[in-house]
């Protein structure tokens, strides 16, 4: 992916967001040409001359310093996961040079496995990419069999833009498919030479013009807790709470946990799901299936 584009464009996103009352600048007379703030606006807000500021959002980022990033980032008002995606794009050429070694394949520890076992509410391991590296029996029953799936299509994001059960699987599918595209983008951030991660945005993009417009949006969030409304063909409507964990070893894999409020008809929809399906352990998704 090109940086200079990247950061053009998050900064001009980010830029268009914010409005002149919101960022403390007297209104003037006369309409704006520009939706939010203009770039002369954001250097003032900032600290830095309009040319500095013109030259960053053009990409020319070598030897910016982090305490100009830090302003910028406050005047466009990031939150803390946009900021450090800032600080990626951004990344002098020298550290990124460093980051095009390749990616080491992930695997998922035995233990981990063990403790998909013993969780008695649907769980799945994400990877990079969003790549799905294992899930419990309840995580593959809630949401789709990934093990069944080839192995390049054990992905997330591929399966809530690429299949049609998805939509019909959530009940909010603009809001999950915004989250997925989001998720992308942070990843895509501090591994823009990725291939497997180009190969998936192209894909996605060739196939699904909601893909193409959330992405052009340039959003970044990365969830830690959340709830997802379900419609599953066997029990029907669920309300599910869930919580984003890190693995200790690898920072980019995740461990999702669904959980219903107990008591509930979601709780009672989870239990019949359980009793469904009878598959009797994890089963190892960072492999291609035989």
């Amino acid at each position: 992916m090109d940086r200079s584009t990247e950061i053009r464009e998050f900064l001009r996103t980010r830029r268009a967001r914010v409005t002149p009352g919101q960022a403390g600048i007297a209104p003037h007379p006369g309409a704006r040409r520009v939706p939010g703030l203009r770039r002369e606006e954001v250097a003032q807000l900032a600290g830095v001359s309009v040319d500095y500021y013109v030259r960053l959002e053009r990409g020319r980022t070598q030897g910016v310093s982090q305490t100009v990033l830090e302003a910028v980032a406050r005047a466009l008002q990031l939150d803390e996961t946009e900021r450090a995606h800032l600080f990626d794009l951004a990344r002098p050429t020298a550290a990124r040079a460093r980051r095009k070694r390749p990616l080491s394949p992930q695997r998922v520890r035995p233990a981990l496995y063990r403790a998909l076992d013993a969780l008695a509410v649907p769980a799945i391991v994400q990877g990079r990419r969003m790549d799905v590296l294992a899930a419990n029996r309840l995580g593959h029953a809630l949401v789709t069999d990934f093990a069944a799936r080839p192995h390049r299509e054990r992905n997330a994001a591929r399966f809530v833009f690429l299949d049609e059960a998805a939509r019909a699987l959530y009940t909010d599918w603009e809001r999950v498919a915004g989250d997925c595209v989001a998720t992308l983008r942070l990843y895509a951030g501090r591994h823009p030479d990725d291939p497997q991660l180009t190969e998936l945005i192209g894909e996605l993009s060739l196939h699904s013009e909601t893909f193409r417009r959330l992405w052009a949006d340039h959003d970044v969030v990365a969830h830690t807790t959340g709830a997802k409304r379900f419609h599953h063909p066997v029990v029907g409507d669920l309300a599910l709470d869930y919580v984003v964990l890190a693995v200790e070893g690898d920072p980019e894999q995740t461990l999702v946990i669904y959980t219903p409020e107990p008591g509930s008809p979601s709780a009672e929809a989870v239990a019949i799901l359980a009793s469904w399906t009878s598959a009797p352990t994890a089963r190892a998704l960072d492999e291609p299936a035989t």
